[in-house]
């Protein structure tokens, strides 16, 4: 057996339960974090440029409201629901009156959660349709009929 030196007590290296102590909280933290993740869907944060934006836009239709909701932002016209912002996307109310545009452009319904199966009934609207007003403010009021009716 070795004596030990009554020197100076190395500092360099903790004791060994240490070390086993640091890993297993840091495992720990790393599963609680890997579960928190799974757990909570991807943000649907709009940033107030592309909100204002998209207001703008749709200032031929009357009565338009925006509320905040779950991160993203709901868009009203009298009352009435028949849009989402979300991730700086606008999706649109779609039913059978309007399908068929949407489809001819190839457009995905509006996914919130990601890996979830079924869809919404709001579908992101095209860019080109986006950046002329008159021709949203002609998509939004076909939503807002679907809205209304359906």
């Amino acid at each position: 057996m070795r004596a030990r030196s009554s020197g100076s007590a190395s500092t360099s290296r903790p004791p060994p339960g240490d070390r086993y102590n640091r890993r297993v909280r840091k495992k720990k933290a790393q599963q609680k974090a890997r579960r928190a993740a799974a757990r909570s869907p991807r943000s649907l944060a709009v940033t107030d440029a592309f909100r204002s934006f998209v207001l703008d836009q749709l200032g031929d239709v009357s009565d338009v409201t925006a509320r905040s909701m779950f991160g993203g932002v709901g868009l009203y016209a009298r009352g009435v629901f028949f849009g989402i912002i979300a991730r700086d996307r606008l999706y649109l109310r779609v039913g059978d009156a309007n399908r068929a545009d949407y489809e001819r452009a190839k457009m995905k319904p509006f996914a919130p959660y990601p890996g979830r199966t079924g869809s919404m009934r709001y579908y992101m609207v095209p860019t080109d349709v986006l950046e002329s007003a008159p021709e949203l403010a002609e998509w939004a009021r076909k939503s807002l009929a679907v809205a209304v009716t359906g």
